[in-house]
């Protein structure tokens, strides 16, 4: 990891000769620098995309592949559902959390659709299927699904329930194998070549390049540890990705994920984060994180979740992002999901990968007898599934509205699957921009010839998630820093 000493700013008039050139240089190969060259090219610049490994795809090509687009989409209306850019809208204003920019969240809105029609331009597939089962992904390879519990409670009294999660096809799809990220990857990065950008990898930056007035111009890297400087006639786009396996950010800002990085990849180190900031550069959301919990959602659907009280906090058929969230911040990451033998059958016999799905940790005839065995506070439990299973017979739950098709009462034999300590989150925090990718200066102008966008830039989410966020507003502003920097201004 290149030291924090290392990172300041390198005068242009240091540089005694460049190694290379082009207009629009930019720094990482997954989804959002993938986009930026792609529109950067097509924007008539001479684009060169500088990627650390050996070679493109970042975390985009090794994820899931969801891209959370809305307002009417050709697929959403393929599948039969409705949508409008304000229902979206609404959705995202509640689900993204406090501190989320609205006017981020009204942009992208706008420009769903034809992002969409951009990456089908751009050869991306999608299957016009919809997946309705619980899950973090579709089984197969079904185009679109609910990905940010849209349909649960409380976001179901908020706006209208549409799927957002559009997925490209991957017919050979396999969970924690081959995902769909390729899929959107490849695509892209075949497009950004056929209009002329150009990649070396092996490549680690090491500092931004400024000219006297300010204007970032370059950057100066190793390869193959060896020095080397890029000239980039019209702006740097950073696209490097988060800050999740640096340790020492992580630990400033979001200590609560310490230890425990998911859904990232060990080159998010922070590195264009702090490349900025050595400028000057501000900062949004750093604290935020999204947090996954280890756990299948078609046991979770069929059981209730409690904490260490024996007490149910969040309804099992929501996002399972937020119900990692609300058990690692709010839970002291302890939960334990109770779930009786017919249910556990039922999930077992689903299609869920066999990867996440869990024996019980204590099995008993009676809750009483559980709630013991668990070492729960005498008559918590109890007390917690009588409750429920009245509200069953009545055809409701009362306490935290989880939807009528998941209400089943706890029966005999009953188990617990033990959750503590079954979270791993990602940083969603980075640097702040113009909606054009444009990176701030604390002082709230933008810093000349720097663009970001991806995570290294705080984009939708603030402390709120939903599957495809990242992909999508990665893509989205990819293509606006992409443009942005093309432009020289």
């Amino acid at each position: 990891m290149t030291s924090d000493a290392t990172l300041r700013p390198v005068s242009a008039a240091e540089v005694t000769r460049w190694d290379h050139e082009a207009d629009v240089v930019i720094a990482g190969y997954g989804v959002a620098g993938a986009a930026a060259a792609v529109e950067a090219a097509r924007a008539g610049a001479d684009v060169l995309v500088l990627e650390r490994t050996g070679s493109w795809g970042g975390a985009a090509a090794m994820a899931g592949g969801f891209i959370y687009l809305g307002g009417g989409t050709e697929l959403q209306k393929a599948c039969g559902f409705d949508d409008s850019v304000e229902n979206m809208a609404a959705y995202l204003n509640a689900a993204m959390g406090p501190g989320a920019d609205s006017d981020r969240i009204a942009d992208y809105c706008v420009g769903s659709v034809a992002h969409f029609d951009w990456l089908v331009s751009a050869g991306v597939p999608f299957k016009a299927e919809f997946f309705g089962e619980p899950g973090w992904e579709p089984m197969g390879d079904q185009g679109l699904m609910y990905s940010g519990g849209e349909n649960s409670y409380p976001f179901n009294t908020i706006a209208i329930p549409a799927p957002r999660g559009h997925v490209p096809q991957m017919s050979e799809k396999k969970q924690g194998e081959a995902s769909a990220g390729y899929m959107l990857m490849k695509p892209l990065v075949d497009t950004a070549t056929a209009a002329g950008a150009k990649a070396i990898y092996d490549v680690r930056l090491q500092g931004l390049v400024v000219e006297s007035d300010g204007r970032v111009s370059g950057v100066t890297a190793k390869q193959y540890g060896a020095d080397v400087t890029i000239r980039a006639r019209r702006g740097v786009v950073l696209a490097t990705g988060s800050f999740a396996y640096n340790d020492t950010m992580v630990a400033a800002y979001a200590p609560r994920i310490a230890g425990r990085p998911a859904a990232s990849i060990e080159q998010h180190d922070g590195i264009g984060i702090r490349l900025a900031q050595a400028l000057g550069a501000d900062l949004a959301h750093m604290d935020a994180t999204e947090v996954a919990i280890f756990a299948d959602p078609q046991q979770l659907v069929r059981g209730i979740l409690v904490n260490s009280r024996g007490q149910r906090y969040v309804a099992e058929d929501t996002y399972p992002g937020r119900i990692g969230q609300l058990t690692l911040y709010h839970q002291d990451n302890t939960a334990y999901l109770i779930i009786d033998g017919d249910a556990q059958d039922e999930a077992m016999a689903s299609l869920s990968p066999q990867l996440m799905l869990r024996p019980p940790t204590w099995v008993c005839d009676t809750v009483a007898q559980l709630e013991a065995e668990m070492g729960l506070p005498e008559g918590s439990l109890q007390a917690t599934v009588a409750a429920f299973n009245a509200g069953v017979e009545r055809g409701e739950d009362p306490l935290l509205h989880k939807k009528q098709q998941w209400l089943r009462p706890i029966g005999s034999p009953v188990g617990a699957i033990d959750l503590r300590e079954s979270t791993g989150g990602f940083t969603l925090g980075g640097l702040r921009t113009t909606l054009d990718g444009e990176v701030l200066h604390v002082s709230g102008e933008p810093i000349p010839g720097l663009f970001a966008a991806g995570r290294s830039a705080a984009g939708l989410a603030a402390w709120g998630y939903a599957s495809g966020i990242s992909l999508g507003d990665g893509s989205f502003y990819g293509r606006r820093a992409g443009r942005r920097a093309a432009s020289g201004r």
